[in-house]
């Protein structure tokens, strides 16, 4: 979002509509990763021999985890294949679509127990099982990895993916808790229309996953309709397809993916196993499963104030710091929930310590960050692929949950007609220590790898998209802005053309090799700097700007013959990280030569220990054929001419 100019009708829909995306999304993996388990144990194998429903219940499990275990490997491909897309919809929406309907239609199928095929041939059962739940498993990833991935191509600006992220984590909330609010009265209320008794019986688990897929595919339509991508000159930089081996390269050789996936992973465990577990807590430890809709309605009051508090306090507080506050709150809930559950003033209190964490939104956004960490460290720009790791790791950790949540039910005796009375103190002890004690030592145990091994902080992140803009500033691209106003000029062939440069403030001119940075490096590439005298900057041409850095100290824009230049508001001013420039456009937005585009503080610059200095260079230098005579060192205004430049 540009500093100083208010959101357009555009911006307010793509930003509620991405929004709205996660909550149907994040429900429909709810009930993938929790519920269908709980369904599994408590209703698929209603009428067989507990017995044999228990062989088929551990069955189902095992093959749950072995799948998803196997689809590590295929996740990363699904994000190269999404990568490598290109529509007239763009590389993301098609596959959101896709995904969504065949994920759908597959879960709808195993709801229904496969049209009850255990109960007449339990080996084909379990084949069929394994094909339809790997295939549910991938469309759903091609959807997943689409979402998220799209946050990188809506905009290059760090604030502003923090507050799509924000959004989406947001919606997250209320499609996951929304379930623990709805499950028992929905699944009761349909069982009893079909039955007429008030129980959980396979029909209302039916009616259930049927309400979860139709809102998550309104959702998923959403998306598509009210969200585009953007194209700037760093993301269009890197646009060559990547090849398999260059997938697993883009994950295994950027640390600053590894690190935080296993904080993430962590992380992930300890919150999946437990939100797993409290269906079991609430109706075979405490004895009150009517009582489980509080702790939806808490999840949910808790995300409310959580997620939209994000991009707030991370102005003051840095991610790893709130990624450790929440996982410090998550260990004070396991205390809780192991030896207060009986008071439920302190069970509420763990609740809402449980769910106050930024875990999943600082990991987002490190993912993100990283995307250009990795292009400035390999040269490849893959985000879908980087994107691709977040779903991944939930896919682990949704088996991990799925398999202990069946083991549990299965050796703590919670199946079929169970009840808490049933319950032994030997069956409370093997709860307790698969549903509260690991996860808390993998809380502890990701904020030791957060605080010691994650360095791409946000200050860092500005440093490496500073050091891209000085690749592209020599000449170190691959290919062309995509979709500016540009790109259908600069494809007809190698005609020459011309487009002349304005002054974009009022100074001097200097040449570019004069100018040097705090290291005494001086500003590579083709282009003219000018000292200024005042702090307003101009649009050199009329264009369109493609993109502004997420420090706010330099913008690309391109001229309508196809030219690009990029204007970069003092030396060093990276550092200050937005302070003291406002903007007073749109990215994407079409201007006419010498309309206001930015003001900065050239004082603030100054006492920050920084140069005012604005240098304009083409980011495609290669292309120019011929600059004209520039008259260094004389003084010009704000729309004086300064150069005619001829380009192929």
């Amino acid at each position: 979002m540009a500093q100083g100019h208010k959101l357009t009708a555009k911006q307010w829909i793509s930003r509620a509509s991405f929004c709205f995306g996660n909550v149907g999304h994040s429900a429909f993996y709810g009930v993938m990763s929790t519920y269908f388990i709980i369904f599994v144990t408590g209703g698929m194998f209603n009428g067989l021999k507990t017995s044999v429903a228990d062989k088929l219940i551990g069955l189902i499990t095992g093959l749950i985890v072995a799948v998803r275990i196997l689809e590590l490997v295929i996740d990363p491909l699904l994000g190269n294949i999404v990568d490598n897309t290109k529509t007239r919809w763009g590389k993301f929406k098609p596959w959101i679509m896709i995904g969504n309907i065949v994920s759908v239609v597959l879960l709808l199928i195993l709801f229904t127990g496969i049209f009850g095929l255990a109960k007449v041939n339990w080996v084909l059962f379990a084949i069929l099982f394994v094909i339809i739940f790997v295939l549910f498993d991938v469309f759903y990833s091609f959807s997943d990895v689409s979402y998220w991935g799209m946050v990188p191509a809506l905009s290059e600006d760090s604030a502003e993916r923090g507050v799509y992220t924000s959004l989406g984590a947001f919606a997250g909330t209320i499609g996951w808790n929304g379930l623990t609010i709805i499950v028992v009265p929905v699944v009761t209320f349909f069982t009893y229309l079909a039955t007429g008794q008030y129980k959980e019986g396979p029909i209302g688990w039916f009616a259930f996953a049927a309400i979860v897929s139709i809102v998550a595919l309104l959702s998923a339509l959403a998306v598509c309709l009210g969200t585009k991508e953007k194209h700037n000159i760093i993301r269009n930089s890197a646009q060559d397809k990547t090849t398999i081996r260059e997938v697993f390269s883009a994950i295994f050789h950027n640390d600053q993916i590894l690190w935080p996936s296993l904080a993430y992973l962590l992380y992930s465990c300890a919150y999946v196993i437990t939100n797993g577990v409290l269906f079991y807590l609430y109706k075979f430890v405490i004895g009150k499963p009517g009582e489980f809709w509080i702790v939806g309605i808490i999840a949910t009051i808790i995300g409310f104030c959580t997620s939209p508090l994000f991009p707030v306090l991370n102005k003051f507080i840095p991610r790893k710091w709130l990624f450790t506050g929440g996982q410090v709150s998550m260990a004070l809930a396991y205390v809780i929930f192991i030896f207060f559950r009986s008071n439920v003033f302190m069970m509420d209190l763990g609740l809402v310590l449980f769910n106050i964490n930024f875990a999943q939104l600082v990991t987002v956004l490190t993912l993100t960050d990283a995307i250009e960490y990795g292009q400035l460290k390999n040269g490849q720009r893959n985000e879908a692929v980087v994107l691709a790791v977040r779903p991944m790791i939930d896919k682990l950790t949704g088996a991990i949950s799925n398999g202990l949540v069946g083991y549990i039910a299965i050796a703590a005796g919670m199946t079929g007609t169970a009840t808490a009375a049933d319950m032994t103190a030997h069956d409370i002890r093997t709860f307790d220590s698969m549903a509260f004690y690991i996860p808390l030592a993998f809380a502890v145990l990701a904020i030791i790898v957060f605080l010691t091994k994650v360095t791409l902080s946000e200050k860092k992140h500005a440093e490496v998209v500073e050091k891209l803009k000085d690749q592209l500033a020599a000449g170190h691209d691959n290919a062309v802005v995509g979709a500016t106003i540009s790109t259908a000029n600069a494809a007809t062939g190698v005609a020459t053309k011309a487009t002349t440069i304005y002054a974009p403030v009022d100074g001097k001119l200097v040449e570019m090799k004069n100018i040097v940075d705090q290291d005494g490096k001086g500003f590579p590439g083709k282009g003219f700097a000018i000292q200024p005298s005042s702090s307003h900057i101009y649009a050199p041409f009329d264009g369109q700007v493609c993109f502004t850095f997420g420090t706010r100290h330099a913008f690309g824009i391109v001229s309508k013959d196809g030219l690009e230049l990029l204007v970069h508001i003092g030396v060093g001013t990276v550092n200050m990280r937005g302070e003291g420039f406002v903007s007073h456009y749109n990215d994407g937005q079409v201007v006419k030569k010498g309309e206001l585009l930015f003001d900065f503080d050239r004082q603030l610059i100054k006492e920050s220990g920084y140069q005012d200095t604005v240098v304009n260079f083409f980011t495609q230098p290669h292309r120019v054929t011929d600059v004209s005579p520039i008259a260094y060192g004389s003084t010009i205004k704000h729309g004086d001419l300064v150069t005619t430049v001829k380009f192929k």
